[in-house]
């Protein structure tokens, strides 16, 4: 049976009091709503509906980054969640298949769960995801007979009995498509909110005599965002599943509370992360390098062996190649770090290819930026660039060549040769203590000219 997908986001979050839709803001450096489509997609879907609402064009433009095949509806107005869903009918039409419905607000659906679900489809009509609620609150609640969902009642609509069930409603459903938008068709907005509830079509369901069913998660599972609090706590659920899957598959973390990755942060086994590191979006780690601590990394690649930092960052473009060092206070951006280069201290690379072997020396900056424009540097094999030189893009350094400390590099430097490119020294006797006698005493005119005033 061919998927489909039904996102809600549609909601405005007022208690997350911002100007950015609540479904856009991020967990592990992602979206909340990337979280969710992620989770769907694992189901290979058909098609895949993102329903947006508040602020629709910047979630349309979210779920468009994400997947670009994925389908946008609006919710003009916030009517309810059945309401909403059934604002998805025109982008089902002609499918004839299952239909999901996930929340964008709820990133932490597991893949195995929604395959759950899709599997009990074969038996029930609809099915609905529960979870046993330590502290049940104001969740819906699943009335069950046996293995039959019979309702499930909002909170605000439940008796003091109903209230006493612990068996909650995550919201997510799925069911025929074609029957699930008939079901909606049937929902009216006779309740205490006044709006059409997603829930009802599983009452309705049963008068038909239709099936449901309920599949149970973890309470994590279904942890929904509301709020700048429940954001932080859903950040800690990410990083500590994060870790805890990192570990599980070969990792050595050796404070992993101290540990931050993105959504899509990959990492070998055997690689060792030192205390305090942080690694944003787009970052692939292989297997046995080490991130020594107080490294930052965003959308770079470190081959294996690579031993970094403390203290080293990696912009976005970063590539370093097998058995590289970067060391402390370095900063590599859009550059290539071929095998066995070293770059250890107190430097700056940025659009730039460093060749095999080379070793650039301390506090060397390749001087990318015109004001205008970026240009490239090019470092070949074997070079040794001395310490404190400048290399004035765009610029190239032959094989087996060098720089002597202090140069300005404007000029190609030959294969093999070595460039010295500083002033000529010139000292002049007794200049220094003229110099700062001269300035002590302007100090002092100002400070007593200051205290004359006041």
């Amino acid at each position: 049976m061919s998927t489909a997908l039904i996102v809600l986001a549609a909601g405005k979050g007022t208690r997350m009091d911002s100007d950015l839709p609540k479904v856009l803001h991020r967990i592990g450096h992602a979206p909340m709503l990337w979280h969710a489509m992620r989770a769907g997609q694992a189901l290979a879907p058909e098609r895949c509906v993102v329903v947006a609402g508040h602020h629709a064009e910047m979630v349309e433009a979210a779920a468009a980054e994400h997947d670009p095949e994925a389908l946008t509806v609006r919710q003009t107005e916030q009517l309810g969640t059945a309401h909403a869903v059934a604002q998805a009918r025109a982008a089902l039409d002609g499918f004839d298949g299952d239909a999901i419905v996930l929340y964008g607000d709820t990133p932490f659906i597991r893949e195995e769960t929604l395959e759950a679900m899709c599997a009990a489809r074969a038996t029930q009509d609809v099915v609905v995801l529960g979870f046993e609620a330590a502290d049940p609150g104001r969740y819906g609640r699943l009335v069950t007979e046996g293995d039959s969902l019979e309702r499930i009642v909002e909170f605000k609509d439940a008796t003091e009995a109903e209230r006493a069930i612990t068996l909650c409603n995550s919201g997510v459903v799925a069911a025929k498509a074609d029957l699930l938008f008939d079901l909606i068709d049937a929902v009216g907005n006779d309740n205490a909110a006044g709006e059409y509830y997603l829930t009802d079509i599983v009452g309705i369901a049963r008068s038909r005599g239709l099936s449901a069913g309920v599949v149970r998660c973890d309470e994590a599972e279904t942890l929904g965002v509301n709020s700048r609090a429940e954001l932080a706590a859903a950040e800690a659920a990410f990083q500590a599943r994060a870790r805890a899957e990192l570990m599980e598959n070969g990792v050595t973390l050796l404070a992993p509370e101290t540990l931050f990755v993105a959504w899509d942060t990959a990492i070998g086994r055997d690689t060792v992360v030192e205390p305090n590191v942080v690694i944003g979006p787009r970052v692939t780690v292989e297997s046995g390098a080490l991130i020594k601590s107080f490294c930052y990394l965003e959308d770079a690649h470190v081959s294996r062996g690579v031993q970094m930092g403390p203290f080293a960052r990696l912009r976005p473009g970063a590539e370093l190649a097998e058995n590289v060092r970067v060391g402390n206070f370095v900063e590599i951006k859009n550059a290539q770090i071929h095998e066995g280069a070293k770059v250890n201290h107190l430097t700056y690379v940025g659009d730039a290819d460093v060749g095999k072997g080379t070793n650039i020396g301390a506090g060397v900056i390749t001087c990318n930026y015109d004001g205008v424009s970026k240009h490239r540097t090019v470092i070949g094999e074997r070079v040794f660039v001395g310490a404190g030189s400048l290399l004035v893009a765009p610029v190239s350094v032959g094989d087996e060549a060098m720089t002597a400390t202090g140069s300005v590099v404007t000029k190609d430097v030959p294969e093999g040769a070595l460039a010295i490119a500083r002033a000529a020294q010139d000292n002049k006797p007794g200049f220094a203590r003229k110099l700062m006698s001269m300035l002590r005493a302007r100090k002092a005119a100002a400070q007593a000219k200051k205290t004359k005033n006041v």
